[in-house]
């Protein structure tokens, strides 16, 4: 494990929703009957339930984005309004789509995995995206983060159908990387409120082949994803890969989640690593 993140440099993944959803639509064709309704790490949702989500998700944002089609005006003003809006989306969308049979559903993901990959693509990473990243604070972001973040959201929710059907995982440096750099970028909104001397260097190491070490420094009145630093680390938190994902998307309980890091230093800086939450939920 040599990674190390700047905290700066952009995310360019967007040819990696191709190859994520394309092991997506060999992993439904593979299910049984009975696997479609396994339970997953999601207290609420089966198998066939994830598989709605994805669809409903991406069916919408193409019609929001690409299309320019609002069919109805919502009133944002703070962020638990978004919070709230996105659960109630989310809720329709699976209610509609879990009615599916497999044959359709697959159908229908397999169209829009190809329309979502190909708009991605086509975006101009560096322009401004249509939605901002608000688990990590931003009101605009560029299209890199959201496209990134699209990847996240593609990537966790596979691996809880591959995890709830006893698949093999997609735990691999090329695709489940960049994943953990574009959560660990929510890290700085995080520590927002937190206070520490100016210098103040917190190391953040995701444990095995596909993990690495992000550095996150106090400077002067907030924090920021920095390049490896020289100043001593105040603490360091060491996370398995197994498990980063499922702290950073509610997949694992808090304490389940501290008997298994190791965190060095000082444990009230530490402590707030797991308090990252890289889905509006």
């Amino acid at each position: 494990m040599d990674f190390q993140s700047s905290g700066s440099d952009p995310i360019l993944c967007a040819p990696l929703l191709r190859r994520v959803d394309d092991k997506l639509i060999e992993l439904l064709r593979s299910l049984s009957a009975s696997e479609w309704d396994a339970q997953t790490i999601a207290p609420r949702w089966q198998v066939r339930d994830v598989a709605a989500h994805l669809l409903d998700t991406m069916l919408r944002k193409l019609s929001l984005v690409r299309d320019s089609w609002y069919v109805e005006t919502v009133d944002v003003r703070s962020p638990q309004d978004v919070v709230t809006l996105v659960n109630r989306l989310n809720e329709e969308g699976v209610t509609v789509y879990r009615r599916l049979s497999p044959p359709v559903l697959i159908d229908m993901m397999k169209m829009a995995c190809e329309q979502s990959a190909s708009f991605h693509e086509s975006l101009d990473p560096y322009a401004p995206a249509a939605f901002g990243v608000s688990w990590a604070g931003e009101a605009t972001s560029l299209n890199w983060f959201d496209t990134a973040r699209e990847l996240t959201e593609r990537w966790h929710h596979q691996q809880q159908i591959r995890e709830a059907t006893h698949r093999p995982g997609i735990m691999t440096p090329e695709l489940y990387r960049p994943v953990l750099d574009c959560f660990l970028r929510g890290l700085p909104h995080v520590y927002r409120d937190t206070e520490a001397p100016s210098g103040t260097v917190l190391l953040v190491e995701i444990a095995g082949d596909c993990g690495g070490q992000w550095f996150m420094a106090r400077e002067s009145d907030r924090w920021e994803l920095v390049k490896e630093s020289a100043a001593e680390v105040a603490a360091r938190v060491t996370i398995p890969e197994e498990i980063a994902w499922r702290i950073f998307t509610k997949g694992i309980d808090r304490d389940s989640a501290r008997a298994q890091i190791k965190i060095e230093g000082d444990p009230h800086l530490a402590s707030h690593v797991l308090e990252l939450t890289a889905v509006v939920a």
